[in-house]
């Protein structure tokens, strides 16, 4: 969920929440900083360096220890990625992507299986990705809630034991602060070792809170967010807070914490690939633009890498992928659109004077179409115009009154910045109508970067008052000197890469001009070392560089035909990639130029999979079946939101400790001779099921409608079934009702008014002819499993007995063959082992993908090595492909695959094709250390 722009409420002197922003132990920050800070370089990369700092601000930005930073996020939920390796693989992703900082929400669910116990081991150590985002250098902006709800979460994020307890949520509720209070004490005690200000990490924000509904101006929310301040505070959280919805800040930057960075998809959409394609690059490019003229220099896209929703994570809305149409898609492979977020990002990092604008005159092209921001550095006289182009098609015009007197064109739906009078290392831009991406001192020489669109030509224009000696190193550019101006013009997209070196003239530093459309530029890498910055041409990633010596170490990603160019610092002669030597000669533009060709990328193998067995289950379903263990559903109250019916019982599944996934009922009653129908009430979120057998004949299956526009965000879904019973049923004697219910996920809690709490389950139960006395047993999934938490597992009986769990005896099962032609309502588990022997130093992204007939009404959960990485819906959708995150995936080893098929007898139930796919493959990667997945029974 997009959140609009909104402000700083930390600041010191408002009376609202009196949010003051002084320090404690000497690491004071500043409700409002130095005065008069001038434009200046940026504070260094952050790393945890065991010193003080101080974190301030003005109206126009952040201020580090003095200096300006405009913080530029890109949110990653560390929870949708189960695979600590890969962490780092994308936080190194963000930062060559020109991100200075990381948005990290924490939610209350993921790591809370039950009040006042609190995991952050394994997949769930948040002081573990605090650690790695230091040593990657990138500022956090920490979000624990308590309530997430933008995040597309089951609840909100608020823990599924939270809607069995008393108490409303997202006020100050008294028995709801108390739960609030123990989870806030459990992540301030990760959060204060890695705060900024004390040198023990990166945490430089801190958000309480999510979603629009507490506002701070409203008396209730005023006291709720007070609380929370409070709680921080009292933790020793003393970095500067804020929440989404304040307004009470004066004399702050804007603080823009959820730019959307895509869009979730519902059950039944379109598909990412569409979301992607309407959430573009030029999209990007405009909305970050836009926001940057507005003020913002606090900037998080909200999400810069989606993940997958795996188990019973997401939102009732959405469907298990979260790729999210995001600049890093799930699979972990960067896409097109992540020029706009790195031009920008990099634009920002090596620009200062962007660090603090204010508007200027107004400026209107000749072209009205074309809508022009005018903003100026009043230190430095640079002057910034941000256009806007709204039309469908490109649009090219004269922007009088701007000193550029050459017609700009900006592509349809697309923006552009560009700038005046910017001092580009020791000479001054006179103006450009590309847009600049760098501009950074390399060695011996000033390194000035602009970027366009393929197919547009770039102009740029010096002012010299001596004519200097141009020499274009390409093929591509040309220029021309006239009258105390060296004009230069490249088209762009040809031949990649464009070079001109200026030499002499007003400065004695040599300027190399660059010049790339977007998708060179995703191959150009600033990396800022000890010694000084460095540039890298021709990667598909540069991961980190080491200077030892003479030589420059890089690691990085690669895939076949690159090429490697490098800017380095003075001193270095030599360069390894990935730790081999690279036989290097030196260019006319004063890189390092690799001699040969990286090599191609081995071939990545994937099995076919066979030797499928499978097993039916749901005994719970016949009539002998022995559910004494199971609890008794004989409650008369509940704290659901949903009416307990007159006469009860509760048969709401949270009311007796069963949060997430599939629930059985089964009620024993006597007599049936007069009973025609059974009508069965229940209430689940989107595409929530339910299935019913009279002492084990099926009676069938009720499924809630597939979303339409106007009901895709609805979080819980009610509905009525009526089964006839046939008349051989209607019999004297005893009788079991068997009732098994996938009640999906809980409703977020987006106003404030406990929707969360509405009922998951069997809600009523009622007989056509006369009533019956029915005694109701219930049960659902068994005790959390400790490594995979209270999110894998549902109450399928395959579930509670181990069947998805690497190292079960399955060799007593049948055999299967794909397609399958069974019709039958319930459930039928298909289990199969595989290898893989991905090539060693190669970084593979696999998927589980599946295809069948669409008119086949039959949904699947998948288990791999034990994780439940998602839920498949084949008469639905959108969703066909489940990535498998390495890690999790033995990627040089062995890997069990278990399918819990569940179908409502109306179809042949599938599955026809289940195969892997290969995603992406490049040389490079990070280490990846394997996740724990035990095998043996579940909860052990």
């Amino acid at each position: 969920m997009e959140l609009s722009r909104r402000t700083f409420t930390a600041l010191a002197g408002t009376a609202a929440l009196g949010l003051a922003l002084a320090g404690s132990g000497g690491a004071a920050t500043g409700a409002h900083g130095p005065r008069g800070v001038p434009t200046g370089p940026p504070p260094p990369p952050p790393s945890a360096d065991g010193r003080r700092h101080r974190i301030g601000h003005d109206r126009y930005s952040l201020l580090v220890d003095g200096r300006r930073l405009v913080l530029w996020s890109g949110e990653l939920h560390p929870f949708r990625l189960p695979s600590p390796s890969l962490w780092r693989d994308v936080l190194q992703k963000l930062r060559a992507a020109g991100c200075n900082a990381v948005g990290v929400p924490v939610p209350w669910n993921y790591h809370s299986p039950a009040p006042g116990t609190y995991d952050f081991t394994g997949v769930r150590d948040l002081d573990l990705f605090l650690t790695m985002a230091a040593e990657e250098r990138l500022y956090v902006i920490l979000r624990p809630g308590p309530h997430l709800g933008s995040a597309d979460l089951d609840a909100g994020g608020l823990p599924g034991w939270l809607t069995a307890t008393g108490g409303r949520s997202r006020i100050a509720d008294p028995e709801y602060l108390r739960h609030v209070d123990e989870w806030l004490s459990a992540v301030d005690r990760i959060a204060v070792r890695h705060l900024f200000t004390a040198g023990g990490g990166t945490v430089l924000l801190y958000q309480f809170e999510d979603g629009f509904e507490v506002f701070a101006d409203e008396p209730a929310g005023r006291a709720y967010l007070t609380r929370l301040y409070d709680k921080a505070r009292a933790d020793r959280i003393d970095v500067p807070l804020f929440h989404a919805d304040g307004r009470l800040g004066r004399q702050a930057p804007d603080v823009l914490t959820g730019a959307a960075g895509g869009a979730a998809d519902p059950w039944g959409g379109k598909g990412y690939a569409r979301v992607r394609r309407t959430h573009d690059a030029a999209r990007e490019r405009r909305e970050r633009l836009a926001s940057l003229a507005d003020g913002v220099t606090v900037h998080n896209v909200r999400v810069a890498f989606g993940g997958t929703s795996w188990g019973w994570l997401p939102a009732p809305g959405v469907y298990t992928s979260y790729d999210h149409g995001a600049a890093i898609d799930e699979g972990r492979r960067p896409t097109p659109k992540l020029a706009a977020l790195q031009q920008l990002g990099h634009l920002l990092r090596t620009v200062p004077d962007l660090a603090r604008l204010d508007p200027a005159k107004e400026v209107r092209a000749e072209d009205d179409r074309l809508k022009v921001r005018h903003l100026a550095n009043p230190d430095t006289g640079a002057q910034v115009y941000v256009l806007h182009n709204d039309s469908a098609e490109p649009v090219g015009s004269m922007l009088p009154d701007t000193g550029i007197d050459v017609p700009v064109t900006v592509g349809a739906h697309d923006a552009r910045l560009l700038t005046t009078g910017l001092e580009l290392g020791r000479r001054k831009l006179a103006y450009t109508t590309a847009q600049p991406m760098l501009n950074m001192t390399v060695g011996r020489q000033d390194i000035a970067l602009f970027t366009g669109r393929a197919g547009e030509t770039a102009q740029v224009a010096l002012d010299c008052e001596t004519e200097p000696v141009t020499s274009r190193l390409d093929d591509e550019p040309g220029w021309s000197y006239d009258r105390g101006r060296l004009n230069v013009v490249v088209p762009l997209g040809v031949g990649g890469l464009s070079r001109v070196l200026v030499e002499g003239g007003d400065s004695e530093t040599p300027m190399l001009l660059l010049f790339a459309d977007d998708a060179t530029a995703l191959h150009l890498w600033p990396y800022e070392t000890p010694s000084g910055p460095l540039l890298v041409h021709g990667p598909a990633l540069l991961r980190s560089v080491t200077l030892r010596g003479s030589t420059a170490h890089l690691v990085g990603d690669h895939v076949g035909g690159m090429g490697l160019e490098v800017w380095v610092p003075r001193g270095i002669t030599a360069v390894t990639w990935n730790g081999r030597p690279v036989r290097t000669r030196v260019s006319r533009a004063g890189s390092l130029v690799a001699e040969e060709l990286m090599p191609d990328v081995p071939e990545v193998r994937l099995p076919a999979l066979r030797g499928w067995r499978r097993q039916a289950e749901n005994p719970e379903a016949e009539a002998g079946f022995d559910d004494s263990a199971w609890p008794a559903a004989d409650l008369t109250s509940s704290h659901s939101t949903t009416p307990v019916p007159g006469g009860g019982p509760v048969l709401f599944a949270d009311d007796y400790g069963f949060h997430h996934g599939d629930v059985w009922y089964r009620g024993r009653f006597e007599d049936t001779r007069d009973v025609a129908s059974v009508s069965l009430s229940y209430s689940t979120g989107t595409q929530g099921l339910l299935m019913a057998w009279l002492d084990g004949r099926p009676l069938g299956t009720h499924r809630m409608p597939v979303p339409d526009a106007d009901t895709a965000r609805r979080g819980t879904w009610t509905a009525t079934a009526s089964f006839d019973v046939p008349e051989k049923l209607r019999e004297r004697g005893p009788h079991v009702l068997s009732v098994l219910v996938r009640p999906m996920q809980h409703d977020g809690d987006e106003r404030a008014r406990g929707t969360h709490k509405a009922a998951r389950g069997l809600v009523a139960v009622g007989f056509g002819g006369r009533s019956r006395d029915v005694e109701w047993r219930i049960q659902g999934a068994a005790a959390p499993d400790r490594v995979r938490g209270p999110l894998n597992n549902g109450g399928l009986y395959g579930e509670r007995e181990g069947w998805h769990l690497p190292g079960f005896d399955d060799r007593k099962w049948w055999t299967a063959d794909f397609p399958r032609e069974v019709r039958r309502q319930g459930v039928t588990w298909c289990r199969t082992d595989f290898r893989l022997d991905v090539p060693a130093g190669v970084d593979a992204s696999v998927g589980l993908t599946i295809d069948d007939d669409p008119e086949r009404a039959y949904r699947a959960q998948i288990f791999l090595n034990g994780w439940n990485m998602g839920q498949y819906i084949n008469d639905v959708g959108p969703q066909h492909t489940f990535v498998l995150p390495n890690g999790i995936l033995r990627t040089r080893g062995t890997n069990t695959l278990a399918l819990a098929v569940l179908s409502d007898g109306t179809t042949p139930s599938g599955p026809r094709d289940v195969r892997l796919t290969l995603l992406g493959a490049v040389r490079g990667g990070v280490p990846v250390e394997a996740v724990d997945s035990p095998g043996g029974r579940p909860g052990g």
